[in-house]
């Protein structure tokens, strides 16, 4: 079973329509027993990173999360679901993240060109920096998924499956032994987005 956190922010029900189109067995809860049970999470999240933290630690559910990933079970972030599995984020001032994974999170606004828009919204190309990455398992570098965001990953080499061109080259996706993440929104990305969610219910 798929869980998907629920800790009051998120595009859950989408998510969870998406993972059953495929035939995964998934739930959405607040349960840590629940949580614990599954054989992989989900971190959906959507709007500021310091509220999303906070309503997460809020629910105890950040310290279940961080323990049942430490134990090897598959876990992935979505867009801010993402990013909370960094060290930090400079997103209006700085904020400690789960700490999964190595880097930070950092605005888009100076890195890129003044004539790009911000957030960037839109259906973009991936480009594989890791072709061995296992969500990638069923579809193509150059394929498009769909972003919104405005903050991206930095320093996270260490992780980088994947990136997008916006000006520069921006962190996609990333993978580090059974800590996964796409800043994309897989369950808004049609058939490309349903082969990542395939690929992660096979792990």
């Amino acid at each position: 079973m798929i869980a998907i956190i629920d800790y009051g922010v998120g595009n859950l029900f989408s998510l969870k329509s998406s993972f059953e189109s495929i035939g995964a067995d998934v739930c959405v809860t607040d349960s840590e027993d629940k949580i614990r049970s599954a054989d992989k999470i989900i971190l959906p999240g959507v709007g500021a990173f310091s509220d999303a933290i906070d309503k997460l630690s809020s629910t105890g559910l950040d310290r279940v999360l961080v323990d049942e990933a430490k134990k090897g079970k598959p876990v992935m972030g979505i867009c801010l679901g993402m990013q909370m599995l960094f060290e930090k984020s400079y997103e209006y001032g700085e904020y400690n993240g789960l700490g999964l994974l190595r880097g930070e999170v950092v605005p888009m606004e100076n890195s890129i060109p003044d004539d790009l828009k911000i957030p960037q919204i839109g259906w973009n190309a991936l480009h594989f920096v890791r072709k061995d990455c296992p969500l990638f398992k069923y579809i193509n570098d150059g394929d498009y998924v769909y972003f919104v965001h405005s903050y991206y990953a930095d320093k996270c080499d260490e992780s980088l499956a994947a990136t997008t061109e916006y000006g520069k080259e921006l962190t996609a996706a990333v993978a580090y032994e059974n800590v996964y993440g796409c800043q994309f929104h897989p369950e808004k990305s049609g058939k490309v987005g349903l082969n990542i969610l395939r690929a992660f219910n096979e792990l």
